[in-house]
């Protein structure tokens, strides 16, 4: 059957266009989505068979942007695409949040979502096309999701909000963020802005809204059309005999250890709690497996620490809804880096390293608008130590790459541009400790490494994360949550900035969404709490240093004249060669901008190179100033040789403020003197003075 194709032709510059019934008709649901010349396939399919592990839902995403979507083929020796991105990894992890808190709870077979890109027109974003790809296929499959989403992306420009803009617009933006919701309410966002005030983010959701309610419609019409009637799936739900034990046996516990700061101690008691729980289960002779116990006895917890929290307002380590946990600030750690920090809140502490390099060190990125390269990159790590488990050290996770991202988000509006500060940049941020939002803490201890670097950042930026707990009417928003909040309650809603406004935030929930009223009251307590985050951050160092390390290396970044560029290189390359074997410097030079980077170990060799390459570059004038090098003696005075191909005069009676009677008794052949242009003549030749240079 097909194919058919439903069209929406107001959602941006372009029509959005759903098309089915031609494609993958095997998969369990499958949708094309197209927007200008940008296609993804979304497939979805389900496993036969339920799994195992009780604990969470068991729904994988995958998403690929093939090359021959850009017209190209894989770079390097093997010629086709290998291992997941981290643009993949992160468009993935984006289809997935808004779609995962829709499932039915109980519901335990594996759900595996893929997105291909077929086609991209190097200017629109599949990202958003995925989601929406993802949830129309899911709503026409036979697997039990039944609450479509929609998503779009909102940018803006000149004070105007814009719908899906392309990458060019998003660079000039103030504002880039993903925005998914259900026809009522707002499910998952993510995005960075430039300084923007929380009453512009909220104005960007509330336009966002009608576009998603748009696509939502799309959908829903889609499935009276061709949807697959549900089948009929088990969902797992404990024994009531059981729960009836563990909530007997683990209540009255629960509330003793209730209020525990320290998250060991905490994790220690419930382990104790568990194990006698097991006991009582196998005295009663029930058929549980210790998967189930475990499953049943959070499912306890969680509904007693909600309700702590709802009817006491207590927390789980008795701190006020809205209180930050204390925080500690250290600057200059580690004696050999450029720049470095620790961050410490509660029990999650991140140490951030800032390393300064040069232009070469810069991450080249092969993206679907192009080839790209990235001189501010954010590297977030969380070792197993940092929750006290063990697990081997391979690769960075999926998590990681996000958390990292995220951070480095946050950061971006505030790095200065090559142009003023002409290093690459990398931040490390490794988790010594966590527990509860690793990912705000990166974001504020690499903004004191930057500022201990000496990077001139515009401002510091500080981060914290909100969690929720609600239940039909009644609710608690939670400044600063910890991991059991994050664990069991409803929301993790991360906003970083400076004092001035918003430079990223990222929400994910577990219930099916947010009202304009929650967000509102969200951001304005995540304000209150990022000003007093940045105030501990100013008490350790409000300003960037006023120089760079002593280890880092020395850089100067200028322009030239593009005409000019094949004086400094030099016939063959010998001008260029010499100035970096004389002076043991690096030089790169752009020949679309003429930008030159000199890189040199020390201020001295630095400052030398640059002054010869400006003295190649620029017009001689009388009263310029060179180093020049004695090329010949004569009886009448010196030649200098002032820059390659350039030699002038030194008159006898301009040598020295001494009488010169012999020439050879003041200068030689091959000494290195400072001259003064004197006098061009009408044919260009210079006269040069060693003795009027001050």
């Amino acid at each position: 059957m097909g194919p058919f194709q439903l069209t929406l032709p107001n959602i941006g510059k372009a029509p959005l266009i759903f098309s089915w019934g031609e494609l993958a008709r095997q998969a369990n649901g499958s949708i094309v989505v197209s927007y200008a010349d940008t296609v993804v396939l979304v497939t979805v399919c389900v496993s036969k068979e339920p799994s195992q592990n009780l604990e969470f839902l068991p729904l994988v995403v995958e998403y690929q942007e093939r090359t021959y979507a850009m017209g190209k083929i894989p770079g390097g020796f093997i010629k086709r695409e290998g291992r997941p991105k981290d643009t993949e990894i992160l468009c993935a992890r984006l289809i997935d949040r808004p779609l995962r808190p829709l499932f039915p709870k109980g519901f335990l077979h594996e759900v595996q979502i893929i997105g291909m890109v077929l086609s991209s027109d190097g200017k629109n974003d599949p990202d958003v096309l995925s989601i929406n790809g993802a949830s129309c296929a899911l709503l026409l499959s036979d697997i039990p999701f039944t609450a479509p989403v929609g998503a779009v992306r909102i940018g803006k420009l000149n004070g105007e909000f814009i719908v899906n803009p392309t990458y060019e617009e998003r660079d000039k933006s103030s504002m880039d963020i993903v925005i998914a919701g259900s026809e009522e309410k707002i499910i998952m966002m993510e995005g960075k802005f430039r300084e923007v005030k929380e009453e512009e983010v909220l104005e960007a959701i509330k336009f966002a809204h009608p576009f998603i309610r748009e696509i939502i419609n799309a959908q829903i019409k889609i499935r009276e059309k061709v949807g697959k009637e549900k089948a009929n799936f088990p969902f797992y739900q404990p024994p009531q005999e059981l729960a009836d034990l563990v909530k007997e046996v683990a209540l009255s516990q629960l509330e003793e250890i209730y209020g525990l700061v320290k998250k060991e101690e905490r994790e220690s008691a419930l382990s104790q709690i568990v194990e006698e729980v097991s006991k009582k289960v196998e005295e009663k002779g029930l058929p549980a497996t210790p998967q189930e116990i475990k499953v049943v006895f959070y499912e306890i917890e969680k509904r007693f620490v909600r309700e702590k929290i709802l009817k006491e307002k207590k927390r789980p380590d008795s701190r006020k809804l809205d209180e930050v946990r204390s925080i500690e600030c250290k600057v200059s750690i580690l004696p050999r880096t450029h720049g470095s920090a620790i961050f410490t809140r509660g029990q999650t502490q991140a140490l951030a390293i800032t390393t300064l390099g040069t232009s070469s060190d810069e991450q080249l990125i092969e993206a679907l608008e192009g080839e790209k390269s990235k001189h501010f990159m954010l590297h977030y790590t969380f070792p197993p130590f940092s929750v006290g488990e063990t697990k081997p050290l391979r690769g960075p996770t999926r998590r990681e790459i996000g958390h990292g991202a995220l951070a480095e988000k946050s950061l971006l509006s505030v790095i200065p541009p090559k142009e003023e500060f002409p290093y690459t940049i990398r931040v490390v941020s490794e988790i010594l400790e966590s527990n509860g939002s690793s990912s705000m803490a990166t974001v504020s201890a690499a903004s004191l490494s930057l500022m201990d670097a000496g990077v001139p950042i515009k401002k510091p930026v500080g981060g914290i994360a909100l969690g929720l707990v609600k239940e039909g009417s009644s609710y608690a928003i939670l400044t600063d949550i910890a991991g059991v909040e994050d664990h069991y309650g409803d929301m993790d809603f991360k906003v970083a900035g400076t004092e001035e406004g918003v430079t990223a935030i990222q929400l994910d929930l577990k219930i099916d969404g947010l009202d304009y009223g929650l967000i509102e009251e969200s951001l304005k307590k995540a304000k209150q709490a990022r000003l007093l985050v940045l105030k501990k951050m100013n008490d350790a160092l409000a300003l960037p240093r006023e120089g760079i390390s002593k280890y880092a290396p020395k850089i100067k970044s200028f322009k030239i004249d593009l005409d000019k560029i094949g004086e400094v290189i030099g016939p063959g390359g010998k001008t260029i060669r010499r100035i970096i074997r004389e002076y043991n410097v690096t030089v790169d030079i752009d020949d679309e901008t003429g930008t030159v980077s000199v890189v040199a170990e020390t201020e001295e060799s630095l400052n030398r190179a640059v002054e010869e390459i400006l003295n190649l570059t620029k017009e001689i004038q009388v009263g310029d100033i060179f180093t020049g090098k004695i090329t010949k003696i004569v009886n009448f005075g010196a030649f200098c040789e002032i820059i390659p191909g350039k030699i002038g005069l030194i008159h006898i009676s301009e040598i020295s403020d001494k009488y010169v009677k012999e020439v050879r008794d003041f200068v030689k052949e091959g000494d290195i003197v400072r001259v003064k242009v004197i006098n061009i003549d009408s044919q260009g030749r210079l006269t040069l003075s060693m003795k009027q240079v001050s």
